[in-house]
């Protein structure tokens, strides 16, 4: 590092609101100057929490000619046993260059509990993606994102008899919800993990709107799937809280779900496109979705309807010889 910038780490528990809102600079900055956000929701949604859970937050302060400010940020999850701890880092574009992306996942590889780590890479263009190919990560997972116009039209489909959609009632749907999603999703990384905390962070955000979360009930009256839409941009706000930067909104088929009792039947794709009908609805132009690369059954019904791949997110991981001890313990 070069000796007209000088570093340290802290690593906190919480983020203090002095904290939080450094750290909201930062992330502002780097999408400015990258045209991509460099965190995560879930991220986002994790830094205002002021109850200490597993996470860590890795603060990094540099300072020039007697100055000192935040550099950069990483948030660690160290909670899957399984695939080893995640991380997301950004770094502000005024101090890049200096080694501090390599300085801050050299301290998150200490902090991992087993010494292997994933790191995410949102977009093509994200320099988190070069930071991790430089220190010997390799792509591990890819998380495609996909678009389609809504001016454009959407295939006629029909619900089987006996199913009706409704929109979610908050308070009344929570538990029902949660139950169908950690169902539908249960191999999946991140979603079917949902908890209750996890749900209503994301209703409490200011993009939620409950009639387009989009309920389907089965013939008995139950919960069956469900299609959660989500618009952002134009006059709304960031997820870090900053103003969006005027761009023209648009919907985004958040999370769609079936329960396994009731699959094979198109209940998927009957729920994507209602969801897309409502988004047009609003008078949005475009949808957009993300979706695991290797989820070839989704990828396919998505492509059907129109959508194509518009940019990836990469999560890189380190080779298992070169993590520390070689190989992950054993899963009993």
């Amino acid at each position: 590092m070069p000796s007209d910038i000088d570093a340290r780490v802290e690593v906190l528990d919480t983020l203090s609101a002095d904290d939080l809102g450094e750290v909201t600079s930062v992330v502002s900055a780097a999408t400015e100057a990258d045209g991509l956000h460099p965190l995560s929701e879930h991220v986002m949604l994790h830094l205002p929490l002021t109850t200490p859970g597993p996470d860590r937050h890795l603060l990094v302060f540099v300072s020039s000619d007697g100055a000192e400010r935040l550099g950069g940020y990483a948030h660690l999850d160290p909670t899957d046993v399984v695939e080893g701890a995640s991380a997301e880092v950004v770094v502000h574009p005024d101090v890049r260059g200096h080694g501090i992306g390599r300085l801050v996942v050299q301290h998150l590889e200490q902090l991992s509990p087993d010494g292997r780590l994933r790191l995410w890479a949102h977009g093509q263009q994200s320099p988190a993606r070069a930071l991790a190919e430089s220190l010997g990560y390799v792509s591990s997972r890819e998380l495609w994102q996909m678009r389609r116009s809504l001016r454009a039209a959407l295939p006629q489909t029909e619900l089987p008899p006996g199913y009706r959609l409704r929109s979610f009632r908050p308070g009344e749907d929570d538990g029902a919800w949660l139950d169908v999603n950690a169902k539908a999703f249960a191999d999946h990384p991140e979603q079917g993990a949902w908890t209750p905390a996890d749900l209503h962070h994301r209703m409490a955000e200011e993009w939620f709107d409950p009639q387009g979360f989009l309920v389907l009930e089965g013939p008995d009256g139950a919960m069956a799937g469900f299609h959660w839409t989500k618009v952002h941009g134009g006059t709304s706000t960031c997820d870090d809280g900053a103003t969006a930067h005027g761009h023209e909104p648009i919907g985004e088929v958040y999370v769609v779900g079936v329960s396994p009792d009731h699959q094979g039947r198109g209940l998927g794709r009957a729920l994507t496109v209602a969801g897309l009908r409502h988004l047009r609805s609003l008078g949005l132009s475009q949808a957009m979705l993300y979706v695991d690369a290797d989820n070839t059954s989704a990828v396919r019904t998505y492509t059907s309807l129109g959508f194509t791949r518009w940019d990836v997110d990469v999560q890189f991981s380190r080779p298992l010889a070169r993590s520390r001890g070689g190989v992950p313990p054993s899963q009993s």
